[in-house]
């Protein structure tokens, strides 16, 4: 007789002989939810199931029944086995406490933080945060991707590119051809922010 696919069992449930307690199923759930742009009250409702057990499923503090995933999956309107899948889907989403801080070997000072999970798809997006009189650059570089670039804080910084400079203050966006030499200035007081897309991944 062919066996079910899930089986109920203490102190956890089973995945075909993996408790689900060791899987990320809560941060799952949260990530699908926070994707959607949907609140806990809203799917918890919807499923059947009260707030404070929703957020303790996705807590990993308490263990939800199988008719309780399904329920969470037909709400968010997603496969159950999305849920279990062997690369993870919150992997997709970073939080702002997780992005990979980048250093600058240059000037340590200036922060490069990675809006995407890694670099390892078609296009790399990063954050660069100049605090007050700093640089990208001691010597101006280059890189092989193309780059696009958005100012998103600060009074304003200067964009030396091929001996050029241009300044851009906040909502100013700027294209970089790949290979063009260039640097970030912040010549103000006040920490300048940067976001930027790099594709393919060179940074």
């Amino acid at each position: 007789m062919k066996q079910p696919f899930f089986t109920a069992a203490k102190p956890g449930l089973y995945l075909e002989g993996v408790i689900l307690e060791e899987l990320n199923l809560g941060k799952m759930i949260q990530s699908i939810r926070g994707e959607k742009g949907l609140s806990i009250r809203k799917v918890a409702t919807l499923a059947g199931i009260t707030p404070s057990m929703l957020s303790q499923i996705e807590n990993k503090q308490a263990n939800p029944s199988i008719n309780t995933l399904r329920a969470i999956a037909q709400v968010l309107e997603v496969p159950l086995y999305t849920f279990f899948q062997e690369r993870p889907m919150e992997s997709l989403v970073v939080h702002p406490e997780e992005r990979r801080t980048i250093g600058s070997k240059n000037e340590p000072e200036v922060q490069y933080e990675l809006l995407t999970p890694d670099t390892k798809g078609d296009i790399e997006f990063c954050i660069m945060v100049i605090p007050p009189y700093l640089s990208s650059f001691r010597d101006i570089g280059s890189h092989a991707g193309e780059e696009v670039a958005y100012m998103l804080s600060g009074e304003s910084v200067e964009l030396e590119l091929e001996g050029h400079t241009l300044t851009m203050t906040p909502g100013d966006s700027v294209r970089i051809p790949a290979g063009s030499r260039h640097a970030w200035h912040n010549r103000t007081g006040i920490t300048t922010q940067v976001i930027f897309a790099i594709t393919p991944p060179s940074f």
